[in-house]
């Protein structure tokens, strides 16, 4: 989508009363940038994000189950969650995280299974603003037509409804 800049920008954004997410890929770049801000102070959002037990009540599809196989939320430590619908799909994700700094940042790869050697660099950031928490999730892929495929892939309405899913774990923990 463009959002009829100059520069041509492609941007998605969905602004619901509860939500102000914004996901930003330029053109011809290697990156997304994510950004959703939460009700919850930043500790909480950054334990929903290095805690096997929050990770499965908020990561992935409402639809399916998320199974966490792996979370050591530490340099040089590995994830990885399996995503299982109702028929007995599964589709599994795995990275290893390369810098946790608690509550600030996450920096870690990430990969899908069933497109095995197409990693990502991510690195998430969580920033205290007003009592609410800005997360930032820049993601850097290996090309161009990588990145392509992951907008093409749909990830834009999992992040939202991941998010979203997020938004109603924290607010039972405040």
């Amino acid at each position: 989508m463009t959002d009829g800049t100059s520069n041509d920008r492609t941007t998605d954004e969905r602004s619901t009363t509860m939500s102000d997410l914004k996901v930003v890929a330029d053109p011809g770049t290697h990156d997304i940038v994510i950004t959703r801000s939460f009700d919850a102070p930043r500790e909480l959002v950054y334990a929903a994000h290095t805690d096997p037990d929050a990770v499965r009540q908020w990561w992935g599809q409402a639809a399916s189950e998320t199974v966490v196989h792996e979370l050591e939320a530490r340099a040089g430590g590995r994830w990885r969650f399996v995503e299982r619908d109702g028929e007995g799909n599964e589709w599994g994700f795995h990275g290893v995280y390369h810098e946790t700094v608690a509550p600030e940042r996450i920096v870690s790869t990430f990969e899908f299974e069933g497109m095995p050697g197409h990693v990502l660099l991510e690195t998430t950031t969580f920033e205290e603003q007003d009592g609410r928490t800005l997360v930032t999730s820049q993601s850097v892929f290996q090309s161009v037509a990588d990145r392509d495929g992951m907008l093409q892939s749909g990830m834009e309405s999992g992040a939202a409804e991941s998010y979203d899913r997020l938004d109603k774990y924290l607010a039972k923990g405040r």
